[in-house]
């Protein structure tokens, strides 16, 4: 299989192009999913970008991107296909009426959900599997025979199968482990958080017009809240929006760290984890004047 990016590194390039900073395991990993035509499972906490990876991803091939967000009770059919019975049973009264014969099993009665999208589509698209940990076993278990094959069994049509193997990017926040089935058959990677200097600039290229000390001050005190006991630690997407937030509130005055502090909603959105930080923001915000982020 030729893939469609001679390396890692050219990978990385058009990630960058997509506006997404990707480290290096996360362009090997991607890289080798492509070569190898296989899954690409990337897991990491709530809020490091795997979903954006993904997005980034299909903006790099120049595909649609296929979204199929996972959560608990979610069944195959759901996943895969059902038929339109209202247009069903709108044909059944109109054959009654004009005496014609119809197929209600048609192509056209049927709605595509995200997997078999995916199947019919495979030159066209990248399949994002999105929080594959909030699904119950017996979704994995079927998952895993459709990535074997990828192909799905329509008793009333017969077998779909893609034609080539199709882009397939699964996430998970690790709130419960993965079948280890599952987990052989991708490619694997962990994104962490990125440290300080890559984090700014993230900030500043998805954030506009922050200026660097700015970035480098919301990188500070991100990571300061980070260290904290929170029932929701903020994530990239929440450093960017405090950035912006900030870059708002000040209109070019300078004064960052009072529009830091007004703007603290941005980034903390839960009221225990408000009033966890009450009293420390002013160290947390003003370490960033001072504090190596490069």
């Amino acid at each position: 299989m030729t893939p469609p990016f001679p390396s890692p590194e050219a990978l990385a390039e058009a990630l960058a192009r997509a506006d997404y900073l990707a480290d290096e395991g996360l362009a090997v990993a991607g890289f080798l999913s492509l070569a190898l035509g296989k899954p690409l499972l990337v897991e990491g906490v709530p809020g490091v970008g795997k979903t954006e990876a993904a997005k980034a991803l299909a903006r790099a091939l120049g595909r649609d991107l296929i979204r199929l967000q996972c959560y608990e009770g979610i069944d195959a059919g759901q996943a895969l296909y059902e038929w339109n019975y209202a247009r069903q049973l709108l044909a059944i009264r109109q054959a009654e009426v004009s005496g014609a014969a119809t197929d209600l099993y048609a192509q056209d009665f049927l709605i595509e959900r995200p997997l078999l999208k995916a199947l019919r589509r495979p030159e066209r698209t990248v399949l994002l599997i999105d929080e594959i940990d909030r699904a119950d076993d017996e979704f994995e278990a079927f998952l895993l025979e459709f990535l074997a094959d990828y192909e799905i069994t329509i008793p009333e049509i017969g077998t779909i199968a893609a034609a080539s193997p199709p882009v397939v990017v699964l996430t998970s926040n690790r709130t419960r482990d993965l079948n280890e089935a599952l987990r052989r058959r991708c490619t694997y990677h962990w994104i962490p958080y990125p440290d300080p200097a890559r984090e700014a600039e993230i900030i500043m290229l998805r954030a506009g017009d922050v200026a660097e000390a700015t970035a480098r001050a919301v990188v500070a005190a991100v990571n300061g809240l980070r260290s904290l006991p929170l029932v929701k630690a903020p994530g990239i997407a929440e450093a960017v929006d405090w950035a912006r937030a900030a870059a708002v509130l000040d209109d070019g005055r300078g004064d960052w760290p009072t529009a830091l502090k007004r703007s603290i909603g941005q980034v903390l959105k839960d009221e225990e984890d408000l009033a966890a930080v009450e009293g420390r923001l002013d160290e947390l915000i003003g370490a960033g004047g001072t504090r190596d982020v490069g």
